[in-house]
């Protein structure tokens, strides 16, 4: 009888195995797991709600409706959750995966659409096709870093210490405050409710439905069921807030700031207001929501961030004041609000499939932030610094560790966060710039709308917004065969140019800082279809533009004359750099020295920014020609051009300077000044002018005082010294401040005031001068000290460092410092911001970028090589060896002729 009892027993266990292993255990094929980016990316931070079977693929599931409700608590930084996640089962699945990081899961229920009964989790089957419910209850920690939904201490205007709340879910965080299908493809809806004490404000995506004092004294607050978005959009506040408000045609628009700080948001206030209309007659599509929240944040990592209705700002990108804001702070805030009410529609109306397309979203909210600013405010001359941020972009876009801005290779974490850098961005923007000059600005609009109309609430992929633009180009361009050539391949051409007769021979190649062979780019044969737009001094051309399309390896562009010289790129709208053949530079040189205004500011900078990165490292153009062209300065009274050129000699200076050559260094600052002293001896110590004048006023004056030439030094300081002796209460002109704060901090006495001032101040854009001045001291203990407390985040935020590191690197006392503070602490900067951030990517190039020895190269390979695999694998780790290696190559090929020649 046992042993019968045995044998059925078992017999029952086999069967009942059997019944609940996978259908395709006994299949000839096997379970083979399915690759999905979504289900293997970023793997780590998994959690399976039922963990019976292989890995679902992403088509078996789809989220709904999230129901959240949030109790956080600020004194204890902790939080109590519940979540239940209404899903759609598409097919037949053994076990449900979900995102979730650093919650203590203390129950799991099921229901089904047949019965609301709920089950604890165990083995459930549920019928095919039907709506079911995962409900969650969960505690965690808020983080002490500046991700997922975190918190934060600061003092008010009387010292008090106050708490505070705020969320930063993008790219993978939304995971830490709820379980859910954390990936951007996967859009539901969300219900939230926040319980929070009396005395705070909880703000989220949607606008308040209603408020309940519960039996406890709490208050809960629930939100309206939101659009469909993804998981990284949803957001939650929770501080002591202000706010100042207008109805927008039925929209509330909203700047919420910390109680002392209101005073600051009307100028945030009427941009966003002006932006928002603007762009809602662009898109031709309304902004779908009744409210629309910016909010100043006291402690934030990211400049900002588009979450839906609800945008997050550093007090600095967001608060304005008209005492202390120089006309670089107007236009920084009037940027980034442009910037992300643009991702009102690009990111969040429609959104990228996976992060390796997250240019998508970033590459247009930046490419809409100078469009939308050039139509709406082009007083700010905004394309200044777009035309400045392409110039840096190409130089990153140059290096052999550069990436697609579209990449098949984007799973883990990492890589994820290494996707939000600046070719995403700038080279995404710079090629938008390209493609709309190319078109023509009513086709691109068109495009761009259908794009829009046609994909609302989902998730697209690059080709998706190519093919809107095949629509309205009626065959006669495959926009998706040209634009590929741009975004799946790294770098981008360098343009070579050759006048014979009346034809003009071009011919394209990839554009290479590296010469050695060991590490030229595999992919010597790219090809790309680059529109050439080109001016000349033939009487039939200067007023017209002219397009060619160059979609081969050589082409030939023929004129109806004979011309003395050809100017290719326009404006610098194509994303590519011109090298001139033959005797066109000399041509141009000429041109510039006879009559500079024949060709445009944009012109002028580009042919400056060419003709040294084709001089520096290749060796194209002589060193010495590059400084024949900028002779012309003397005339130049434009900001761009001088900007460029100040920009391109000092990263002379500064290698030469940290080399220890400082006679050298001194020869080429006195060669720089002799060209500019004209336009420096008529500054005034003034905030008169357009905003361009203004800011050539800033960009002269620092240089001046930086070198100690024309006595700018002494009249800087003497500003500081009244404006010390009045308590800091004298105004000074807002856009100097700065040089005179750094004038002021090399003394003793003078960097202890600032640093009192740095303390109590209300003004994040007077305490960002103050900032700069003190991290350019000339003394190695204050520069450490200034690290060191801002890594601690008390008197300093920790949100200042990466800024910090950067600005004492580039001075001779601080540049070896700052790397020594990054080694020694490694391990707290990535807990604090996360490997491949791009605060990360930041302090690293900003720490190394300057180092030009082998020794140097060296000590930081071995200092990453002994950090793990994943760490020296990073991109920016990658690029700062790289960027070092091309620092003694320029080294090595112009030093002795610099010498010679200055």
């Amino acid at each position: 009888i046992g042993v019968c009892v045995f044998i059925i027993l078992l017999a029952v266990a086999i069967i009942v195995a059997i019944y609940f292993l996978p259908r395709c255990t006994f299949t000839k094929e096997g379970c083979h797991k399915k690759t999905d980016r979504g289900t293997d990316s970023a793997h780590r931070n998994k959690w399976k709600v039922v963990s019976v079977g292989p890995n679902q693929a992403a088509h078996c599931r789809s989220p709904v409706r999230y129901d959240l409700t949030l109790h956080p608590n600020l004194t204890s930084m902790t939080f109590r959750g519940s979540v239940t996640i209404s899903l759609q089962a598409l097919q037949a699945t053994w076990n449900i995966i979900l995102h979730s990081t650093g919650h203590n899961i203390s129950r799991v229920t099921f229901m089904t659409a047949v019965s609301s009964q709920e089950k604890e989790v165990d083995v459930l089957e549920y019928p095919l096709h039907e709506q079911i419910a995962i409900v969650i209850e969960y505690s965690a920690n808020i983080s002490s870093s500046y991700y997922g939904f975190y918190g934060i201490s600061y003092r008010d205007e009387s010292n008090e210490k106050k708490y505070f709340a705020a969320t930063q879910f993008e790219p993978l965080a939304a995971r830490s405050a709820f379980p859910c299908f954390d990936e951007p493809a996967f859009k539901a809806t969300f219900v939230i409710r926040i319980k929070r004490d009396e005395q705070y404000t909880a703000l989220s995506n949607m606008p308040k439905k209603s408020s309940v004092v519960l039996e406890d004294g709490l208050v809960q607050d629930e939100f309206f069921e939101s659009v469909k978005m993804s998981t990284y959009l949803v957001a939650f506040i929770v501080g002591e807030m202000k706010n100042l408000s207008q109805d927008v045609n039925g929209t509330l628009v909203s700047i919420y700031a910390v109680p002392e700080k209101i005073g600051q948001v009307q100028h945030a206030l009427e941009t966003t207001v002006k932006l928002l209309d603007f762009y809602q007659s662009y898109f031709e599509i309304q902004y779908p929501l009744k409210k629309l929240d910016l909010v100043a944040i006291p402690d934030f990592e990211a400049g900002a961030m588009e979450n839906w209705g609800l945008l997050t700002f550093r007090e600095e990108t967001l608060l304005y004041d008209a005492n202390t804001s120089s006309v670089a702070d107007r236009k920084l805030v009037t940027k980034i609000i442009a910037h992300e009410l643009a991702h009102q529609w690009f990111g969040n109306l429609v959104t990228m499939q996976w992060w390796n397309d997250v240019w998508l979203n970033e590459g247009f909210a930046t490419f809409m932030e100078y469009f939308s600013l050039e139509k709406i405010f082009g007083e700010l001359s905004s394309y200044e610094d777009f035309l400045d941020a392409r110039f840096k972009t190409m130089k990153k876009d140059s290096l052999n560790s550069s990436h697609p801005i579209s990449s098949s290779s984007v799973e883990s974490s990492e890589q994820i966060e290494e996707m939000f850098d600046s070719l995403s961005y700038f080279k995404g923007a710079s090629l938008l710039l390209m493609l709309k000059t190319y078109l023509s600005e009513d086709i691109f609009q068109h495009a761009i709308i259908l794009y829009l109309h046609n994909h609302s609430y989902t998730s697209i992929h690059s080709d998706d917004l190519w093919d809107s633009f095949n629509e309205f180009t009626n065959k006669t361009l495959d926009v998706k065969k040209m634009m590929r050539t741009w975004t799946l391949q790294k770098g981008f051409p360098l343009v070579t140019v050759q006048r014979k007769g009346k034809q003009i021979l071009v011919q394209q190649e990839r554009f290479s800082l590296n010469v050695k062979p060991e590490i030229q780019p595999s992919d010597a044969s790219s090809l790309w279809h680059i529109p050439l737009s080109y001016i000349t001094d033939g009487k039939n051309y200067s007023k017209h533009r002219s397009v060619s399309l160059l979609d081969k390896k050589s082409g030939v562009i023929n004129l109806t004359e004979e011309v003395q010289w050809i100017k290719v790129n326009t404006n610098m709208t194509g994303y590519y750099i011109v090298h001139y053949a033959d005797d066109n530079w000399e041509a141009l040189i000429k041109q510039l020295k006879i009559n500079p205004y024949v060709l445009s500011d944009k012109d002028r900078a580009n042919l400056i920014n060419n003709i040294f990165e084709l001089a520096g490292y290749l060796g194209k153009v002589s060193l010495q020609r590059a400084f024949d062209l900028i002779d012309y300065l003397r005339n130049e009274t434009y900001t761009a051009p001088i900007s460029e050129a100040l920009f391109q000699t000092e990263l002379i200076y500064n290698l030469l300077d940290k080399l220890g050559h400082m006679d050298l260094a001194s020869r080429l600052v006195n060669k720089v000044f002799k060209l500019l002293q004209s336009q420096i001896q008529q500054q005034t110590w003034t905030d008169e002018g357009t905003p361009s004048t203004r800011e050539l006023r800033s960009v002269l004056l620092d240089f001046a005082c930086a070198h100690r030439l024309e006595n700018c030094s002494a009249a800087a300081l003497k500003l500081f010294i009244d404006w010390m002796a009045s308590n800091g209460t004298q105004s000074l002109p807002t856009d100097v401040m700065t040089t005179v704060f750094k004038a002021g901090a090399k003394t003793e006495g003078g960097w202890s005031f600032l640093l009192s001032k740095y303390v109590s101040l209300g003004s994040e854009a007077e305490k960002n001068k103050i900032l700069e001045a003190l991290a350019s001291s000339e003394d190695v203990r204050k520069l450490y000290w200034l690290m060191k407390k801002s890594l601690d985040g008390d008197l300093i935020r920790t949100q200042k460092l990466s800024f910090i590191i950067r600005t004492v690197a580039r001075h001779f006392p601080g540049h070896l410092l700052a790397w020594d503070f990054v080694k020694e602490n490694w391990s707290k900067l990535v807990q604090k911001f996360h490997l491949g951030s791009y605060t990360i990517q930041s302090i690293v190039a900003g720490s190394t970028h300057l180092f030009a020895t082998k020794a140097h190269l060296s000590e930081v390979q071995a200092f990453f090589e002994n950090q793990s695999e994943a760490t020296f694998r990073l991109r920016c780790v990658q690029e700062a060896l790289e960027v070092i290696q091309l620092n003694m190559q320029w080294v090595e090929k112009n030093l002795k002729t610099l010498t010679y020649w200055l």
